[in-house]
Formats: C-alpha cells, sequence, structure tokens
C-alpha cells in the first residue's frame, strides 16, 4: 500500500492549476488506485458552470480519473517522473449525479490491462457511498520534452 500527499504529486504529474484535479492518493496496490479530489467553489469552471447553480463538469470529472490512472502507471512502474501520461481514449462514460461546492470526490480506478504500452482501467467517482460518474479508459506514457523537463 502506497500513499501520495500533493507534494508527492506535484513530483509525478506536469499539471499544475488549475488543472491537477487530485489532492491525494489513499492507496495504491497490485491492480487499484485510490484518489482524492476536493471540490472547493473556489473552482474556477464554477464561474461558468453555471453561475448561481455550480455543478462540475464531468469532463473534468474524467480528467481527474485520468490523472489518477496515470499515477498508477508511473508508480508501478517505477517510472522515471520525466514521462507524461497521456489519455488515449474513453468508453462508456456515465454521469449518475452532479458534483458540487464541498464534495469530496473518490477515484477508485482498477488496471483492467496493460497492452503494448496502453493502460486499460475502469474508474469510478463517489461522493461519500454515492456512485457519480464511471468510464473505462486508456493511457499510455511519453517522454517529457526536454522544454518540459
Amino acid at each position: 500500500m502506497t500513499s501520495l500527499n500533493i507534494g508527492e504529486i506535484f513530483k509525478i504529474l506536469p499539471h499544475r492549476y488549475p488543472f491537477l484535479m487530485v489532492d491525494r492518493i489513499l492507496e495504491i496496490t497490485d491492480g487499484k488506485i485510490i484518489g482524492i479530489k476536493n471540490v472547493s467553489v473556489n473552482e474556477p469552471f464554477f464561474q461558468g458552470h453555471f453561475p448561481g447553480e455550480p455543478i462540475m463538469p464531468g469532463v473534468l470529472i474524467i480528467e481527474a480519473m485520468a490523472q489518477v490512472g496515470g499515477i498508477y502507471a508511473i508508480v508501478t512502474q517505477n517510472l522515471p517522473t520525466d514521462m507524461n501520461t497521456y489519455f488515449v481514449g474513453i468508453d462508456n462514460a456515465k454521469f449518475r449525479k452532479p458534483v458540487v461546492p464541498g464534495d469530496i470526490l473518490r477515484f477508485e480506478l482498477e488496471l483492467l490491462k496493460q497492452r503494448r504500452g496502453i493502460y486499460f482501467f475502469h474508474g469510478e467517482a463517489y461522493v461519500e457511498n454515492d456512485l457519480v460518474a464511471e468510464a473505462d479508459l486508456k493511457a499510455t506514457l511519453i517522454p517529457k520534452k526536454e522544454s518540459e523537463k
């Protein structure tokens, strides 16, 4: 079991505010990872989605899942942190309940398989015990360009 704080996540992912969507990794085990996103009213997307009724965009929930999957791939393969995770596919995405300021999103991703450098995950997002979104994700790792290091 491995857990990661935000400082450790910064060393793994190239994303930064406002696009870093993972605050903590609670657990990494063989074939599974659990991550957390604290949803704050101060998130920039809430200004326009939707004024007076803020709802986290579904595509950002999926992006957060993808970031958690990228952390899994880098950490479990002991890859250097000079890799970028590229999201290469989404299937079967479903959004079941809105995510609003004050929610704590918990992402649970299971590695389904890894083939030819592609990681296949099934991801679920929860608020408390309620499933709010799910998707099947595909990602690969690419070395960072010299300008990104």
